[in-house]
């Protein structure tokens, strides 16, 4: 199990400091933000810059956002206690453990085994228990619907019809869409077939995929 050094809590406070510059006002997001320690999901060769603003590498050539775009993703689900969440990408299991400060139902798909069986452990050691699943994200959890939220941690050419279904009427979707660069979005859904759309900047996402990965 890795440590939390006074180092790492200071350097986690600086990288709060950064958010709060960067835009980020919700003081839930930021106390979660504050209390996961993000350098138990890295490589130990990445502890000095764990808590720098920039994406890292993890395995199978994905990577771990950078600390202001889990923050603001975070910030635009408007999560609530005790929501039905679904995330789509499970990764490092920065961003789920994040999520699980708030007290959500909470069901992550990884298409990675390697990342889902190392996921699952670190979940373990932390002792959190989010409802973990090797699959294809693209098709969601179609027998666990509908969700309150979806967040996705990919970048998708479009939005996905299978996770746009299974999300409730009046729920919302996280997305960052687009081809190379993406445009993160916020979709609240306003009935079966329609939903509000905004924008919050470009963003570069490694992609989705379908089906699960051999």
């Amino acid at each position: 199990m890795p440590t939390d050094t006074f180092r790492h809590k200071g350097l986690r406070k600086r990288m709060i400091e950064t958010l709060i510059a960067k835009g980020i006002t919700d003081k839930k997001v930021l106390e979660a933000m504050n209390e996961v320690p993000r350098h138990f999901f890295l490589d130990s060769s990445f502890d000095n810059i764990a808590y720098e603003d920039r994406a890292l590498q993890i395995s199978c050539l994905q990577t771990i956002s950078q600390p202001s775009t889990v923050a603001l993703q975070t910030q635009l689900l408007k999560i609530e206690p005790r929501l039905k969440v679904l995330e789509i990408g499970t990764g490092s299991g920065y961003q789920t453990a994040i999520l699980h400060r708030f007290n959500v139902r909470l069901y992550t798909i990884e298409r990675q085994k390697d990342l889902y069986d190392q996921a699952k452990q670190m979940f373990h050691l932390l002792n959190i228990r989010p409802h973990c699943y090797y699959g294809d994200g693209y098709k969601g959890l179609p027998g666990y619907s509908p969700f309150d939220r979806v967040l996705v941690t990919c970048g998708a050419a479009k939005i996905p019809l299978e996770l746009f279904r299974q999300l409730k009427v009046g729920g919302i979707m996280v997305i960052p869409v687009g081809r190379g660069v993406q445009t993160m979005l916020r979709i609240t859904k306003t009935s079966e077939t329609e939903y509000k759309k905004e924008e919050f900047g470009t963003f570069t996402f490694v992609p989705m995929l379908k089906d699960k990965a051999k």
